[in-house]
């Protein structure tokens, strides 16, 4: 089993989040801290294999958790920053300490599933390679290429769409713009419906974000762009 301690202020984040990591197999929930000295202490007894870091923390920001945690030879585990946190900042930040993966609350289960997936891809992986042998470069290609799979779209959509939306959201955003399901379908020729759906699936995996844009009257419009 796959060790895992989630750290987040919030005590009922960390209660669904812990319940998140339970469902998918192969994953254990050995504790939870709410504080980043908690979190780094708790590292020290626990020995996770993963950590679920959250970045605004009430005594230390998650990066700086993140930097101690990388100083400490006895206990280094895989991190996976959780947060609301979206500046770019902060994203340089998580790179730079070497965490695996930078999920935007809030997030559906599937989107944590599938880097939970993507995590357990890479420890069976290297656990399956012996400690001293010599790799060779396909070993090494593997694990890259695994650690950092694209999102597969769930049954149903087709990845040759998903890529022509994605293209599309992305010239959109790189202008500084966003776009609608409407507008979407009208650039790929798809029904609204199956546009919005390719939209909510990059919403779920953590590769865009959906704001509502209210007018004058009616429902408000779901306005997408891409992180």
């Amino acid at each position: 089993m796959i060790r895992v301690l989630v750290v987040d202020d919030d005590f009922m984040v960390a209660k669904v989040h812990s319940g998140y990591v339970s469902r998918v197999e192969g994953f254990e929930v050995v504790g939870t801290a709410h504080t980043g000295a908690d979190a780094v202490v708790a590292v020290d007894e626990l020995r996770p294999d993963l950590v679920l870091l959250d970045i605004y923390l009430p005594d230390l920001d998650g990066l700086s958790v993140l930097r101690q945690l990388r100083g400490r030879p006895s206990a280094d585990p895989d991190v996976i920053v959780i947060t609301a946190a979206r500046d770019l900042e902060t994203v340089r930040g998580a790179i730079h300490g070497g965490a695996l993966h930078y999920l935007i609350k809030p997030f559906s289960y599937e989107a944590l599933r599938e880097r939970l997936e993507s995590f357990r891809s890479v420890h069976r992986a290297l656990a399956d390679m012996p400690g001293d042998a010599a790799t060779a470069q396909q070993d090494v290609d593997r694990l890259f290429g695994t650690r950092t799979r694209a999102v597969t779209p769930p049954k149903g959509l087709s990845p040759e769409t998903s890529r022509i939306v994605e293209d599309i959201l992305r010239a959109r955003s790189t202008d500084g713009g966003d776009l609608s399901a409407a507008e979407c379908a009208e650039a790929t020729e798809l029904s609204r419906v199956s546009a919005r759906k390719y939209l909510e699936h990059f919403v779920e995996s953590g590769r865009a974000e959906v704001h509502l844009r209210y007018g004058g009257t009616g429902r408000p419009e779901r306005r997408y762009r891409w992180l």
